[in-house]
């Protein structure tokens, strides 16, 4: 078992990949068989598929607070040469598409929080076309974005009512850009640094959800996470390297959570969610009683 990403690199020297590791440890931690490991992973992968399907088709909220973006991408996408590239914009479609799925009560596959739930999954069904991966090679992908995803969870945190938004997205959008710099053939150290990049950059980053829903601002969040990882990993295989260590980035972005004002945290008591309009929506939402 590992507890810091120095820990997790030193341990995934000793197998094939950090994937091959995660799978160790979860054999280890649970008792259960590789076959049957792979076997729950692959319920993972499917559920993230169906997910970005359904969201690209089109959903809509039940309090129609979101909805039909995914869709308009899609169409975008079809009908435009987007400015950031296909595989990239691909991916914040899917991300929206997942996170819209949620807001509609539908299935979706948490990673690590249902809040968070479309950047993982938005990057590796983008990034499975470009880089044309195999089964086995997407699983390996979620594995390892599970391994750093341990690490985050047990040194700082990933919940927004805890830490805010960026234990939430900012921790699925590292995990996904630590998977995605091993999917491309980076090092286990790059994917690290992908970490360390991702979530200097997505530090302080609150949670302040419109009516207390996860619809707004979070869809739009998945988007940006999803893009953040892209381009952390991009920079993580170009040999960029944070100043500060991964680890010790973990452990500021836990203090930052520590430290911010209950707020900031899935209170919806500040940011957005104070705003006249965001008030106004949780009014008619849930009515003026609800609201005093």
């Amino acid at each position: 078992m590992f507890y810091t990403i120095a820990d997790l690199l030193a341990q995934a020297k000793d197998y094939p990949s950090i994937a091959e590791m995660m799978i160790a440890v979860e054999m280890e931690n649970t008792g259960r068989s590789r076959t049957k490991i792979l076997e729950l992973m692959e319920k993972n992968l499917a559920t993230m598929e169906q997910s970005v399907a359904k969201g690209v088709a089109g959903v809509t909220s039940i309090t129609k607070l979101t909805g039909q973006d995914a869709p308009k991408l899609d169409r975008y996408l079809k009908e435009e040469k987007p400015l950031c590239g296909e595989t990239l914009l691909k991916a914040v479609r899917n991300a929206i598409a997942v996170n819209e799925v949620n807001a509609q009560m539908g299935l979706i596959c948490a990673t690590p929080t249902a809040g968070s739930a479309g950047v993982a999954s938005g990057v590796l069904m983008a990034v499975r076309e470009t880089l044309n991966l195999d089964r086995k090679q997407q699983l390996d992908f979620l594995f390892t974005a599970g391994a750093f995803g341990l690490v985050i969870a047990n040194q700082a945190s990933i919940s927004g009512a805890e830490g805010g938004c960026q234990a939430e997205i900012g921790s699925a959008s590292a995990m996904a850009s630590a998977a995605l710099v091993c999917a491309k053939g980076g090092t286990n150290e790059q994917a690290a640094q992908a970490v360390a990049i991702t979530l200097k950059n997505m530090m302080g980053l609150i949670c302040d959800p419109v009516a207390g829903l996860v619809e707004v601002p979070c869809v739009k969040r998945n988007a940006l996470g999803a893009s953040q990882a892209i381009v952390s990993a991009e920079m993580a295989l170009a040999g960029i390297t944070s100043v500060i260590p991964p680890d010790e980035v973990v452990l500021a972005m836990h203090r930052v959570g520590m430290q911010m004002p209950s707020i900031f945290k899935e209170t919806a008591e500040g940011g957005l969610a104070t705003t006249p309009t965001g008030l106004r929506l949780a009014k008619e939402i849930f009515g003026e009683e609800n609201q005093k």
